[in-house]
């Protein structure tokens, strides 16, 4: 029997926001790139909440925008309202939060896609990951069609054996009613591949006719509108916004939920797999936060062009009459119409353990993997790793050194270090607590921290590679200029510092001085700065945050610096860690297991203690020099 046999350099298998930003790397890098979804309707869909960013998520799509990906120029295009987050707190938590036209966005990216050179859309359900020695050979589809390919990225999110669940209802499907895959999951174990089991979740969506607003608190977005993308003009995001609004679950909710905890499959066992401890269904919150009165509830639009709303809040996987039960006992949902019914999800994913910090496998050479099938739950996360993969995947056929980035310069090292170099066994979920040096990673210096490496990838354009550099010369410029400008205690100084209740003057002081006072910045002491020089608001606000937070960026760099001496002590691979006899049993395990990358790697492994590093430095060196290392 004849089949259909073709050849790429590269597959992509999954079409979401990992799958996205994997095919977009590996096509604009030269490479012939087929791209594989179950459904093109699906590409870049949004089968959760209708936005991009937020706490510590937003900080990732800046990152992945400044390495020259996708999904900060997408949401852009395609927002209806937009938040920077945590404004009231320190610069290293502000976070931008956008609403997307749910429709909009996935066109707008499949848009993108389909006009990349080096890229091919097939739809078609991959069934086989094809591989000899360890070495991957390429990929074969339900139809019996054979890909050869140089390299392999898996962004298959929550569609292995995926599974739908909502009280005694269960349907395999993937999200939204699509098709699953339930063939590739026997491919990979067959392999070799540890797989997981995990689950997510999601709201109804109702009518938004049948909803009384005036119950509720309308949430507007911000005046100014800051763009997600570096090289999005923000004059070309001041737009007209969309309101979402807010409401709460109250007792009557709660005794509703808790009268028929034993008809939701999460309690009844009928579910298996382990679901998101940082965003929990409604039946979660209500068990584990007893005390609570009531839960924040959002109202948000899925888009411009529909009536439907999203329930933010409000996940569940409770049985049809109990949701609309729930529902109605909420105040302005009282006559609440459900179009799509809130459900569970449960997939096949794997062990990210598995993967080197390149996100290849560690076992299958040529064999990469991104998004919620590592592991991870959420967009960003996802776009972030599929990034990543793809460009490694990409370097490897190339033959060029692979990108590694580490906890110290991004959001997204940290992100990837935690999923290869701990144990989680629930979705994993970004958080700014996860970040050590979070006062160095704030979401806006993304550019100056990564546009570098972008460029030496080959996705960053040498016009925005030289605007970095100019930028980070008028910084330094202009915080000098500023470290050494000074006033005196003159009529119009201390007007305006009793303008801004601020302590007045008794003798001169520089302006960087009086900017690092709380209720002061750069921008407020401009009518004191006569030579202040013209410049763009991306370059004040980096002066104003440099000089205003210096002493705590200086400590932080010091704790970067001990870092980077772990780190870039490299472990060899073939080192035969049963052989360091100064290693507690635990630590060797461990370490046989993990096979980490370098000693930084090594101390963040849970059960490898700062005893067992001292043994293995010791050893390294012996090791380095020719000996046996238990010398």
């Amino acid at each position: 029997m004849n089949h259909l046999t073709e050849n790429y350099d590269i597959a992509v298998v999954g079409a979401g926001h990992a799958g996205c930003e994997a095919a977009l790397a590996c096509a604009r890098l030269g490479l012939e790139t087929i791209m594989f979804t179950v459904s093109v309707d699906s590409i870049a869909l949004m089968p959760c909440n209708p936005n991009v960013g937020g706490s510590s998520k937003g900080h990732l799509v800046r990152e992945l925008d400044a390495l020259g990906g996708e999904m900060g120029k997408n949401i852009d295009k395609t927002f209806i309202q937009s938040k920077m987050l945590n404004v009231s707190k320190g610069p290293a938590v502000h976070s931008l939060r956008a609403q997307a036209d749910k429709q909009e966005y996935s066109r707008s990216m499949r848009h993108t896609l389909e006009n990349t050179e080096h890229l091919t859309i097939r739809q078609a359900e991959v069934t086989e990951i094809l591989a000899e020695d360890k070495q991957i050979k390429g990929v074969r589809t339900y139809s019996g069609a054979e890909y050869a390919v140089k390299a392999v990225v898996l962004c298959t999110g929550t569609y292995l054996k995926a599974r739908c669940i909502y009280g005694d209802v269960s349907n395999h499907t993937g999200p939204n009613g699509l098709q699953a895959a339930n063939h590739l999951t026997d491919s990979l174990k067959k392999l070799g591949i540890e797989m997981y089991r995990f689950k997510t979740g999601t709201p109804a969506r109702i009518d938004k006719r049948s909803i009384d607003f005036s119950k509720m608190e309308e949430q507007f977005g911000d005046e100014r509108v800051v763009p997600f993308s570096f090289s999005t003009n923000p004059e070309d995001v001041q737009i007209d916004q969309a309101s979402c609004w807010l409401t709460y679950t109250n007792e009557t909710t709660h005794e509703i939920i808790r009268n028929n905890l034993d008809r939701s499959p999460l309690y009844s066992g009928m579910i298996e797999g382990t679901g998101p401890r940082y965003c929990p269904s409604i039946e979660d919150k209500v068990v584990r936060f007893a005390d609570k009165k009531r839960h924040q509830v959002f109202i948000e639009p899925e888009g411009l062009y529909t009536n439907e709303m999203y329930v933010g809040g409000m996940s569940s996987s409770l049985p049809e009459d109990v949701q609309y039960e729930m529902y109605h006992s909420v105040a302005g949902l009282e006559h609440a119409k459900i179009v799509r019914n809130a459900y569970a999800i449960e997939y096949d994913c794997i062990n990210a353990r598995q993967l080197y910090p390149t996100l290849e496998f560690k076992e299958i050479k040529g064999l990469f993997s991104g998004g919620q099938f590592n592991g991870s739950s959420g967009y960003e996360e996802a776009a972030a790793q599929g990034l990543i993969a793809g460009i490694n995947a990409a370097m490897k056929v190339l033959g060029k050194e692979m990108l590694i980035l580490d906890r110290s310069e991004s959001y997204i090292g940290v992100l990837i270090d935690d999923l290869v170099t701990k144990e989680n066994h629930e979705p994993y979920r970004m958080m700014t607590s996860r970040a050590e040096y979070r006062l160095l990673l704030r979401q806006d210096n993304a550019d100056l921290r990564l546009r570098k490496k972008g460029y030496q990838v080959g996705l960053v354009s040498k016009e925005q590679y030289d605007y970095v550099l100019w930028k980070e010369a008028k910084i330094e410029e202009e915080k000098e200029r500023v470290e050494h400008t000074y006033v005196g205690a003159t009529k119009e100084v201390q007007e305006l510092l009793e303008q801004y209740e601020s302590t007045p003057l008794k003798n001169g002081c520089s302006l960087a001085e009086l900017i690092r006072r709380p209720e002061l910045n750069y921008e407020l002491l401009a009518p004191l700065d006569k030579k202040r020089p013209e410049l763009p608001e991306d370059v004040r606000e980096q002066v104003n945050i440099n000089i205003k937070y210096d002493g705590y960026i200086k400590r932080q760099m010091k704790q970067v610096e001990q870092f980077k001496k772990l780190e870039t002590k490299k472990l060899p691979e073939e080192l035969d860690y049963e052989a360091i006899s100064g290693l507690r049993i635990e630590a060797r395990q461990k370490l046989e297991e993990y096979r980490p990358v370098s000693v930084g790697q090594a101390s963040r492994i849970a059960g490898v203690s700062p005893a067992d590093i001292s043994v293995l430095l010791v050893y390294l060196e012996s090791y380095r020099r020719g000996g046996n290392g238990n010398t």
